[in-house]
């Protein structure tokens, strides 16, 4: 599908446009256009041959010409002219997390900045608090934000390298000359982000498997070319490099290459002690360099006296010092998830209807959903009046009872307020079957203020769990500076859950912070945040996410039954 595609080549025309000064109304339709194919439940390519894309709310006879033109050759004229006209460092402005394109053109057009040494140059000189729109602390949050930026360059959402990985492991495995295959590297270890992609293979013909590789239609350039490593880059940038080892040593390699480094140096240390040589080749004695073994990654961890270490623990945080005594947890499956409570309906910001979202929920075998949308003061994602709960109320017990399968939870992502205040009041939340808040506005709390805000409302007692803790976008915004011992001990004492936000962008609470939660008694709940039907899978991230928080079943809320979770909510059974 090219629906990705062609919605990011529109969301940057409408950003380039805001660059140069367009129209309002010009760069809003790029806009909305790009959300309706972004969100489209069809492929583009399809809708395109049957001359369908003008049904698609927001897209005319222009832009539906475009749109084909996207489609049909993976470019668009337009763009690449659009492009010309503005430097490119000034596009890589846009990159910059709190900088938008207008006020990058206000930078372009009055202070000549064209590149981000420029800008922060001039942040650093003081010469942007005098332009219009813009001043000191502008300037300090511009600073904050290239930081940002240069702390995540070159590295990609766990999404979208997981979406590549298992594209080329499907390719890959219509060669018939590889025996074995797997992802390794830091996507094997479900890293929220990710540098260069790394696969192994094993196989007694690596020339030809070589030249396979090096074949994937996605394929922009070979980088590098040898007997048993190739490198390539893909027509996104992603790096991938592909590892050819004999049948013997794939164990061995995979523990090598999955790393950490970390992980591996206590792993060789360990090895050493006991008399042995670990490396990518395999287990040897170090007295006689005899091969002892090398085939599986089990086999290796049970030479050295270790139960096996899943992929996602191998950080070296206590994973090998606890595999020693055979406390490893077990940790969080995909299986034993029954359901999602965090998803938004056309009720708020969502696209989709509540029975659209209940009949993709069977597909994946959930027990239930909770529709959490959004609470009446956050007026731009079409928050909820207390009439339109009672409304939305009455449409979930009507579905309740004429679909079978799935159990829908009526619930919403209540917003607390700077204060500490929720956005509804108790006589409206006692409606609904669970509660969950969340912060969605004044970012720039200090520590104190931005704790406080926050066990301000879990200790209302309505209140079941708190949404994304920490308030973090990967790459574009920073976790909100908490006393986290504070907000766990207050979630212990209040018998509130933490939620692990599972869009990609999000996972938060993070893995270390989730390790550091349950070791304190915290439990959690894994949401998607869906505000689209496909955004349900993300819980295979979020899931992710809890394994290297080292979370068990048992920490995870929404990992019981229907039956238990309704006696949870005391909801009526």
């Amino acid at each position: 599908m090219k629906n990705k595609i062609v919605a990011d080549i529109l969301y940057q025309i409408a950003d380039l446009l805001d660059v140069k000064g367009d129209i309002f109304f010009k760069t809003r339709a790029y806009r909305m256009a790009a959300q309706s194919i972004e969100t489209l439940d069809e492929d583009i390519e399809i809708v395109s041959k049957e001359n369908r894309l003008r049904l698609i709310p927001g897209v005319g006879e222009a832009l539906s010409k475009k749109i084909k033109e996207i489609v049909e050759t993976d470019r668009l004229e337009y763009f690449e002219k659009l492009k010309k006209e503005i430097p490119r460092g000034v596009i890589d402005l846009l990159d910059i997390p709190g900088l938008g394109p207008k006020k990058i053109s206000l930078l372009y057009r009055h202070l000549s900045i064209t590149n981000i040494s420029d800008l922060k140059k001039a942040c650093d000189g003081g010469k942007l608090r005098d332009l219009e729109g813009f001043g000191e602390i502008s300037e300090k949050n511009i600073l904050r934000g290239i930081a940002l930026r240069e702390k995540t360059s070159g590295r990609v959402l766990l999404n979208v390298a997981y979406e590549n990985g298992n594209n080329y492991i499907k390719y890959l495995k219509q060669c018939k000359k590889i025996e074995k295959i797997s992802i390794a590297g830091s996507l094997r270890r479900m890293k929220e982000t990710i540098g260069d992609l790394d696969i192994l293979t094993s196989s007694d013909t690596p020339d030809e498997v070589i030249e396979y590789f090096v074949r994937y239609p996605n394929v922009n350039n070979v980088l590098l070319k040898g007997n048993t490593k190739t490198s390539v880059s893909l027509n996104n940038d992603i790096q991938v490099d592909l590892r050819v080892v004999e049948k013997k040593s794939f164990g061995a390699a995979l523990q090598y290459f999955t790393g950490s480094k970390e992980h591996n140096v206590k792993m060789r240390s360990m090895a050493s002690k006991k008399g042995l040589k670990l490396n990518e080749y395999g287990l040897f004695d170090k007295k006689t360099d005899k091969y002892l073994v090398g085939r599986t990654e089990k086999e290796v961890y049970n030479k050295l006296d270790l139960t096996y270490i899943e992929p996602e623990l191998r950080e070296n945080r206590g994973e090998i010092e606890t595999a020693i005594k055979g406390e490893l947890p077990n940790i969080v499956k995909h299986g034993d998830i029954k359901g999602d409570l965090h998803v938004h309906s056309r009720w708020s910001d969502g696209t989709d209807t509540l029975e659209n979202i209940v009949n993709y929920a069977k597909k994946l075998g959930y027990e239930y959903v909770g529709i959490a949308d959004h609470s009446q003061s956050l007026k731009i994602a079409h928050g909820l009046t207390e009439k339109r709960i009672d409304d939305k109320i009455k449409e979930i017990d009507d579905l309740n009872k004429k679909l079978e399968g799935v159990k829908v939870f009526c619930s919403t992502e209540c917003d607390i307020k700077p204060d500490g205040a929720l956005d509804y009041n108790n006589r409206v939340l006692k409606k609904l079957d669970f509660v969950c808040i969340g912060i969605h506005s004044s970012f720039k709390m200090n520590k104190n203020e931005a704790t406080k805000r926050i066990v301000k409302g879990m200790e209302n007692e309505h209140v079941d769990f708190l949404a994304h803790p920490t308030c973090r976008i990967i790459g574009r915004r920073e976790p909100l500076q908490l006393d986290m011992e504070k907000i766990f001990d207050t979630a212990i004492e209040t018998d509130t859950y933490l939620e692990i936000n599972s869009f990609p962008d999000r996972l938060d609470l993070n893995d270390t912070n989730s390790k550091f939660a349950k070791e304190r008694g915290v439990k959690f709940v894994i949401g998607t945040d869906s505000h689209n039907i496909s955004h349900l899978p993300y819980m295979h991230f979020g899931i992710a996410n809890a394994r290297r928080g080292w979370l068990e079943k048992d920490d995870i809320l929404n990992t019981i039954s229907l039956k238990n979770l309704e006696k949870k909510f005391g909801c009526d059974l």
